[in-house]
C-alpha cells in the first residue's frame, strides 16, 4: 500500500466496457454529458452555506471513516498479510473528528453522517464519537442522522451501547451464507460471529438494517438468489454493490465484474420485484425493488460501475487522517488535519471544505481510456 499521505496514483488495466445499459434515472459520470459546462457562481462558493460543486451538486451525507485498519482480509479490499497502515499520529483524535463533523453540520449543511473504516467498532471511542454527532443540531434544528458501516464482528456486544449513544441504524458488509466460502473471501472463519452481529444490531434497534453484498465472477455469483431469499426470512434489506476498482493495484478485473444487470436477471427469474416509482430513489445509491407479498421488504442494487449515479451523487468523504475528499475515485485530496493542528478557527476549516469539494468531477471516470485507480484502498479511504 501506498503511504496514506500519498497524493499519487496507481494505473489500472482495464478490458474493453460492455455496453452499458440504460437505467431510469441514472446520470452519466461522463463530465461531456454531464451538462458540458460546470454551474455558474464559482466566485461566491466561498460565500455560500453548502458544500456546493461546480455542476450544482450539493453535498448534505458526510462519510467518516475512522480508521483505516480492518480484522478482516477480504479478497477485493486488501492482501493477505493487510496494508501499511496508517500511523497512529495521523489519525484525528477523538475530539478532532467530533469538531470536524460539528463544522461540516452547523456550517456546511451535513444532514446525514455515516460513520466507516476500515472497521470503525475497531475505534474505542466510537460511542463516543457517535453521541457527540447524535446531539448535533443543523441550523434549522433538525437532528443529525447517523449511520455505520461495518463487518459485524464484534457488534454483538456494542450494539446496544451504540444504540444507547444515539446510533440511527446500520449496514453490515456480508458477501457469503456458506461458512467456508465466507472464510475464503475474507481470509477469517468469522461467519457465525457476522451473523450474531447482525441479529444483535435488528434486536438493538438499529434499523432497518442492510446487508451489503459484493459478488465476484466465480467466487459467490451463484448467491444472490439465495442472500435474497435469507435476508427476507430474517427482515434485513439487501443491497448488492457492483465490485469496484478499490482494492489493492492490479487486483481488479472487469471481467470478474458481476453486473447489476445480471444480478436483477437472477434476481427477477425467483421474485416477483416491483421497481421503486420513478423519481423515488432522489440522491440514494441503490436502485430499489419491493417484493411483492413481503410487506415491507425491499432488494437493491447499486451499479457504481455500468449504472453510475455520479449526477445526483450529495456525499463528501473524510478520511482517519482527516483529508477530504470528493469523491471515492478522487485523485486529490484537501488536508483539514493540517489547518486543525496549525490553529485554523472553524470559519478557515470550513472555507477550505467548500474549496475542496468546488472541485470535484462530474464523473468517477472507470470507463474513460485514462482513468487511474486512487492510490488508496477502500480501507484506506472509508467506504
Amino acid at each position: 500500500m501506498e503511504p496514506v499521505t500519498s497524493r499519487g496514483a496507481v494505473p489500472v488495466v482495464i478490458g474493453p466496457a460492455p455496453a452499458r445499459p440504460a437505467a431510469a434515472g441514472a446520470a452519466d459520470a461522463s463530465p461531456a454529458r454531464a451538462g458540458g459546462q460546470p454551474a455558474r457562481g464559482s466566485s461566491a462558493r466561498l460565500r455560500g452555506d453548502g458544500l456546493v460543486d461546480r455542476w450544482g451538486r450539493v453535498a448534505t451525507d458526510l462519510r467518516v471513516s475512522l480508521t483505516d485498519r480492518c480484522n478482516l482480509r477480504c479478497t477485493y479490499c486488501m492482501p493477505a498479510e493487510g496494508l501499511a497502515w496508517a500511523p497512529d499520529e495521523t489519525v484525528l483524535k477523538d475530539d478532532e473528528v467530533v469538531r470536524l463533523v460539528r463544522v461540516a453540520v452547523e456550517r456546511l449543511g451535513v444532514r446525514e453522517v455515516r460513520f466507516t473504516g476500515g472497521e470503525p467498532l475497531l475505534r474505542r471511542g466510537l460511542e463516543g464519537i457517535v453521541a457527540a454527532t447524535a446531539a448535533l443540531r443543523t441550523p434549522d434544528g433538525a437532528a443529525v442522522g447517523t449511520a455505520l458501516t461495518t463487518n459485524a464482528l464484534g457488534l454483538d456486544k456494542r450494539a446496544r451501547s451504540l444504540a444507547a449513544a444515539g446510533l440511527g441504524r446500520v449496514n453490515v458488509s456480508l458477501d457469503s451464507l456458506d461458512r467456508e466460502r465466507f472464510a475464503a473471501i475474507t481470509r477469517r472463519d468469522r461467519l457465525p460471529d457476522v451473523l450474531a452481529g447482525l441479529r444483535a444490531a435488528r434486536d438493538a434497534g438499529l434499523g432497518p438494517v442492510k446487508v451489503n453484498a459484493v459478488l465476484v465472477r466465480g467466487v459467490n455469483d451463484d448467491e444472490a438468489v439465495p442472500l435474497l431469499a435469507w435476508a427476507l426470512e430474517h427482515g434485513y434489506h439487501l443491497r448488492f454493490i457492483e465490485q469496484m476498482p478499490l482494492g489493492p493495484a492490479g487486483s481488479w478485473d472487469r471481467g470478474d465484474l458481476v453486473t447489476a444487470r445480471e444480478i436483477l436477471d437472477a434476481l427477477t427469474a425467483a421474485f416477483d420485484l416491483v421497481a421503486e416509482p420513478t423519481g423515488a430513489r432522489g440522491a440514494a445509491p441503490a436502485e430499489t425493488w419491493t417484493v411483492r407479498g413481503r410487506p415491507g421488504a425491499t432488494v437493491g442494487v447499486i451499479g457504481s460501475v455500468t449504472r453510475p449515479f455520479c449526477g445526483a451523487c450529495d456525499r463528501t468523504r473524510l478520511t482517519a487522517d482527516g483529508q477530504v475528499r470528493s469523491c471515492l475515485f478522487a485523485r486529490e485530496e484537501s488536508d483539514l488535519r493540517g489547518l486543525l493542528r496549525g490553529g485554523a478557527d472553524d470559519d478557515t476549516v470550513a472555507d477550505a471544505w467548500r474549496a475542496a469539494m468546488w472541485g470535484k468531477k462530474a464523473g468517477h471516470g472507470i470507463d474513460d481510456v485514462g482513468f487511474l485507480q486512487p492510490a488508496r484502498t477502500m480501507s484506506a479511504i472509508g467506504g
